[in-house]
């Protein structure tokens, strides 16, 4: 059976890029080492969720200097890589962006967030273009196929569909997911029933506080959680991801068969 070591990574990204950047180079190198997937946050390259500086975003094109060095720690490290950045979208607002490095150190594939967080008091919409669900974002790592979403997607249980049904067993979220009352109880309850529900593995990489929860974690298809990183900055947590967990547990709980509903996205 195909098996693969998969790291969850975390920090707490700042307006300094060069800082974040070196954060996120180091943490693929020390999580690389060991594993065949390194997953980091959302919103890696840049951040700014106190407003500290509405008016002065930073976003990269995808051959910025951001991209450019994940790519490289990726090669050396010869380890996969899902990270967050804002990327610039020309005459409009950026996008909140996802990218897949291969073990290669190539840009494989790119997913632009589909949900924006209009949700809590907070208005992403309003400095931040929606993607069209036009193609979800999937990658093979040893056999075993990885599907990708982004943060407040984890709220909406037909986007973890959709990326089964194109395929994935595991299903990654690099997040910024927000403190506030019952927030870390929301994230580990729908990580969980993500998991639960689509018999996949689900690998969650947040920041970190004091704005964001942390708790970047991989759980397994019957909702164990296999590793956490807590709540500690520039940290991270490795699981060994196997298919033949995935193939135990749908041969036990087969709900993707016994379904009577399918998911597509809307136009």
């Amino acid at each position: 059976m195909s098996a693969f070591g998969l790291s969850v990574a975390q920090f707490t990204a700042t307006l300094d890029t060069v800082r974040n950047r070196d954060l996120a180079v180091s943490l693929v190198e020390r999580a690389g080492a060991g594993s065949d997937l390194v997953v980091l946050p959302e919103n890696a390259m840049y951040s700014d969720p106190a407003k500290e500086r509405p008016d002065a975003g930073h976003t990269e094109t995808l051959d910025g200097e951001f991209v450019t060095a994940l790519r490289a720690a990726a090669q050396r490290a010869g380890s996969h890589v899902v990270a967050g950045l804002t990327e610039t979208n020309p005459g409009k607002h950026p996008f909140n962006t996802l990218v897949h490095i291969d073990a290669g150190g190539q840009l494989a594939g790119v997913y632009r967030k589909i949900h924006l967080y209009d949700a809590f008091g907070y208005r992403e919409s309003d400095s931040v273009t929606a993607a069209r669900a036009e193609a979800p974002l999937t990658f093979e790592v040893n056999g075993i196929t990885v599907g990708a979403a982004t943060c407040y997607d984890l709220r909406f249980p037909e986007m973890a569909r959709w990326l089964v049904d194109h395929g994935a067993d595991v299903l990654v979220y690099p997040a910024a997911w927000a403190v506030g009352p019952l927030k870390e109880f929301h994230w580990e309850a729908l990580l969980r029933a993500r998991a639960i529900e689509n018999t996949a593995y689900v690998a969650a990489a947040g920041q970190t506080g004091p704005l964001c929860t942390g708790q970047s974690q991989v759980i397994d298809p019957l909702g164990v959680t296999r590793a956490s990183a807590g709540e500690e900055s520039d940290a991270f947590a490795t699981a060994v991801v196997t298919a033949e967990r995935i193939a135990a547990v749908r041969a036990t709980n087969p709900c993707l068969e016994n379904r009577r509903f399918d998911v597509a996205p809307r136009p």
